[in-house]
């Protein structure tokens, strides 16, 4: 069952992506995507092994972010390759038929090919500007959110939506009233005082 919650793993000046996960695992994530760009295969492994040791002691799901050679290698749920990542169907080769996939979309198109692929779900963003990514697609905001989840009705396309980008707690009722099915969010929780209250509020509104 996918989460209607995805906590999307960031690095600041004073925390590292670790604090960040066990931060996030304590306020009650339990759908944890590992993103480190900037890394080398190998360090990616070392700290994905460390990330995982954290995920489970919480029953947490973790994917990796990009590398489905990262996920296999600390045996991680599963990978959520970027439209410039991976393709879903060498992650798939890769990793098999019992792990998660997930892929990144901007536009009915890439809706339409993550769908005919099979991934398990699809994030689909950003819904405003957000600092998290550096390559940013078009923002799309509730009318496009609307927009591409009416045409994936008339296609019939029915993967599981996690909107992305820039959420804020305030935004999620909207968003879920497009037909999403949840959010994925990152600094929001990495840069909440009391990252517990602000995934109980999260909660509340997704009504997990």
């Amino acid at each position: 069952m996918i989460s209607k919650l995805h906590y999307i793993s960031t690095e600041k000046k004073d925390k590292n992506h670790l604090q960040h996960i066990k931060e996030a695992c304590e306020a009650g994530c339990r759908w944890i995507q590992l993103r480190a760009k900037e890394v080398s295969t190998e360090e990616y492994i070392a700290l994905g092994k460390q990330a995982k040791e954290i995920t489970d002691q919480y029953n947490a799901i973790l994917l990796i972010n990009d590398k489905p050679e990262v996920a296999l290698a600390i045996n991680a749920h599963g990978v959520h390759v970027g439209k410039e990542d991976s393709s879903p169907a060498l992650a798939r080769e890769i990793l098999g038929s019992d792990k998660i996939i997930g892929g990144t979309a901007n536009t009915i198109e890439d809706i339409q090919r993550l769908f005919d692929f099979g991934v398990d779900y699809i994030g689909l963003g950003p819904f405003r500007f957000t600092q998290t990514k550096k390559k940013l697609s078009p923002i799309l905001g509730l009318e496009g959110y609307q927009s591409l989840l009416d045409q994936c009705k008339e296609r019939g396309i029915d993967t599981p939506i996690i909107a992305i980008g820039g959420i804020e707690t305030t935004d999620v009722k909207d968003i879920l009233s497009t037909g999403v099915f949840g959010v994925a969010v990152s600094g929001l929780i990495a840069n909440a005082d009391q990252p517990s209250s602000t995934v109980s509020a999260l909660e509340v509104e997704l009504e997990m």
